[in-house]
């Protein structure tokens, strides 16, 4: 006899009275079992969105066990609520495309939770606008591609690199694009297209210490707290909706060097987090927010 397989039901809608009714009523009539169910109402205070998140994972028969089949089960729900809902099945893994400049420790440390298994996910390519990581990246045999651009590109050259990786995006089937120290400003178009399946990492030092060496400026300031923030690309420059940030606490003993190492173990923590709770389906878009459910 099969087992049944696991699905997770991502939705957002207007709150209102009998949605959670409705949802978990419709899955017990099919047959499906509730492993885990969180939501989210965002009606209270001021700059509240007045949507309703919920993420449900479940279990279904064999002879609904599939997206298609579920996606159909939910159309009347879906269209009583006007909710945004989709369905992924557990065992199906994200394709994910990173992207790297010449600062690795973000890129090393999502290979090797790759490669250790503790990140559920397949990476088909890597690019670069340097060949600095072209033998790290080999040597998990996964296909490096080298887009470089000049310093003081202008926006058409910038703009016809941008589409290459599009290319790439298309080619392999990307459901999400991690920039691991991609040190390059995207442009609107590029934002636009990769809406909600970007995400970006950065120190949250700004935007007190801008451009080079960050981590220095704040040493040469006294800084008591160095830290990282993970969110979705925008066109507004590293201002996109957060999904998680962290932060280290240091003292006057710390040489910039020092700040420096603090600084990118907290940038891979925070990449790596941000990245598993979009893979697993518990990050909803929110405005200019989001809805974390751990």
């Amino acid at each position: 006899m099969s087992r049944p397989q696991e699905f997770i039901l991502t939705l957002s809608c207007r709150d209102t009275k009998g949605i959670v009714h409705n949802v978990s009523g419709l899955l017990y009539q099919a047959g499906c079992n509730i492993i885990d169910s969180q939501q989210f109402g965002d009606v209270l205070g001021e700059g509240a969105t007045g949507l309703f998140f919920m993420r449900v994972h479940f279990e279904a028969p064999t002879h609904l066990a599939d997206v298609a089949t579920l996606d159909r089960l939910f159309g009347h729900v879906r269209e009583q609520f006007q909710m945004s809902a989709t369905i992924h099945a557990v065992d199906a893994r994200p394709k994910v495309l990173l992207m790297v400049s010449q600062h690795g420790h973000c890129l090393n440390d999502l290979l090797f939770r790759w490669k250790s298994g503790q990140l559920p996910v397949d990476i088909p390519a890597i690019v670069s606008n340097h060949t600095t990581f072209k033998s790290l990246v080999e040597s998990y045999g996964i296909a490096f591609h080298h887009l470089p651009l000049v310093g003081g590109s202008d926006a058409a050259t910038k703009r016809a690199q941008e589409q290459q990786i599009e290319a790439i995006v298309e080619q392999q089937g990307i459901d999400l694009v991690v920039l691991a120290r991609y040190m390059q400003i995207l442009s609107p178009e590029f934002c636009a297209a990769l809406r909600g399946r970007a995400i970006n990492i950065h120190h949250s030092f700004l935007p007190s210490f801008k451009g080079a060496k960050p981590y220095f400026q704040a040493h040469a300031r006294g800084v008591k707290l160095i830290g990282a923030t993970a969110h979705y690309v925008t066109p507004d420059l590293d201002e996109g909706p957060i999904i998680e940030q962290d932060v280290e606490r240091v003292d006057h003993s710390l040489s910039g060097e020092d700040l420096t190492a603090v600084g990118r173990d907290v940038e891979c923590v925070v990449l790596a987090r941000a990245v598993r709770w979009h893979v697993e389906r518990r990050v909803l878009m929110n405005g200019h927010k989001t809805v974390v459910f751990r």
